[in-house]
């Protein structure tokens, strides 16, 4: 390697990682013969097996932070435009709208929180601006092409966005496509489970892994080190708080009997004993529907391969869901899974930039939420540009990512902490 080349890893092979593998590989200074990219993930069954794989998949223009927004839907266009996202990972425009009805089954299952955790919010909507009020000003009938809902049962619905405001993609499929894009242009996997980022004199040095295959400890050298492992990066950094929170969220996925319209539903359920339930709706392009219900917080296990499904929470999504369409009714249920989302426990974020009071050339990006799926693009980006450098992309680009790291920059959040924790 030249002297001048960089040795950069990430850890984590979530869509974050992934994605940001993919724009280091497509940035004009970054030549395979002169730098070197290595992914790490800890799953034995490779990459996108956490939330990256399990979420909802939304790509939304009022998604948060507007920071993160602003770029982020411009580049998942790009992608789509460049790769044909429409057949490789399900890229689509869809509608999304607020439903309010009443479920048509009486069902005594739970609260939908999984044994051993508490309720926790997945703040989806936060984005919106008053959604509440809004639904009371503009509610309305269903709108004719969804007819996979009951409407007899509907009370209300509320487009929440205007048209290409809103899109979608599977999950797994993107990010394994991010991935074997950037394999393509010389990043290197490793299947295996960091266990520690080296540093020397304020610097990044390396990062030290256990292979799943063979059990040995092993270390690679790095000039930037990218902390990209959702709610497992704190555990990279034991002495340094980094104010990071795992939320479980359940989901189900559905196989209807006959194809079904495009549309994401945030639905209002009130079951016939009065309660209320909160499930989202997802109508996939390949006609498998994906829905889930509440988070909680069941502690995080050792890596995303031993993640807990609770049945009953799974339960509880299906069975309000099918309670309000016949169609849904009528399918089968494909997978049952839970994942864990990262969220910044000091509020706001995510964190994304050079965490230099840790150590130069360390990078964080995490805390997402539920909007990782859709923020991921921008985030990568990002990471791009703090490593190589400006990337021949627009002023508008280049303004939208230093916007980026500068309010969602480590520093600000690490300051924050020790000011709350004194």
């Amino acid at each position: 390697m030249a002297a001048e080349g960089k040795s950069i890893v990430i850890i984590g092979g979530g869509i974050i990682g992934c994605t940001t593998a993919y724009y280091l590989t497509r940035h004009p200074a970054f030549d395979a013969a002169t730098h070197s990219l290595t992914l790490i993930e800890a799953s034995k069954h490779g990459v996108a097996q956490g939330a990256s794989g399990k979420a909802g998949g939304l790509v939304a223009m009022w998604a948060y932070p507007r920071e993160v927004v602003n770029l982020s839907f411009r580049e998942h266009e790009k992608l789509a435009q460049e790769h044909n996202g429409k057949d490789r990972w399900g890229w689509r425009y869809v509608n999304v709208g607020s439903w309010s009805g009443t479920g048509k089954l009486d069902t005594t299952i739970g609260s939908g929180v999984g044994a051993g955790g508490r309720y926790k919010s997945l703040e989806k909507t936060l984005g919106l601006q008053d959604p509440v009020a809004a639904s009371k000003a503009r509610a309305g009938s269903l709108p004719q092409d969804l007819d996979w809902v009951e409407p007899d049962l509907t009370q209300s619905y509320v487009p929440m966005a205007a048209d290409k405001e809103t899109a979608q993609v599977h999950p797994q499929l993107f990010t394994t496509s991010m991935c074997t894009l950037a394999a393509e242009r010389g990043m290197r996997m490793i299947s295996g489970k960091a266990t520690s980022i080296l540093r020397a004199d304020g610097t990044v040095t390396g990062v030290v892994y256990t292979e799943n295959d063979t059990g040995a400890s092993r270390q690679i050298p790095a000039t930037h080190v990218i902390l990209a492992a959702g709610a497992w990066s704190p555990r990279l950094l034991d002495d340094v708080y980094l104010p990071i929170a795992a939320t479980r969220a359940h989901s189900v996925t559905i196989q209807p009997d006959t194809t079904i319209s495009p549309y994401v539903l945030f639905a209002e359920i009130r079951t016939p004993r009065g309660h209320w339930v909160s499930p989202e709706i997802h109508a996939r392009p390949n006609n498998e529907v994906y829905a889930c219900g509440p988070g909680d917080d069941f502690p995080l296990p050792d890596t995303v391969d031993d993640v807990v499904v609770d049945y009953d929470a799974c339960e509880y999504v299906w069975k309000h869901v099918v309670s309000i369409s016949r169609v849904l009714r009528n399918g089968t249920i494909d997978r049952r899974q839970a994942c864990y989302l990262p969220t910044v426990s000091s509020g706001g974020g995510p964190i994304v930039g050079e965490a230099s009071s840790i150590a130069k050339g360390l990078l964080i990006a995490t805390g997402h939420t539920c909007w990782g799926i859709s923020n991921a693009p921008g985030t990568a980006r990002a990471m791009a540009v703090l490593i190589m450098g400006a990337d021949g992309g627009t002023s508008r680009d280049l303004r939208d990512c230093l916007q980026m790291v500068n309010k969602l920059a480590p520093q600000r959040f690490l300051l924050e902490t020790r000011k709350m924790w004194g």
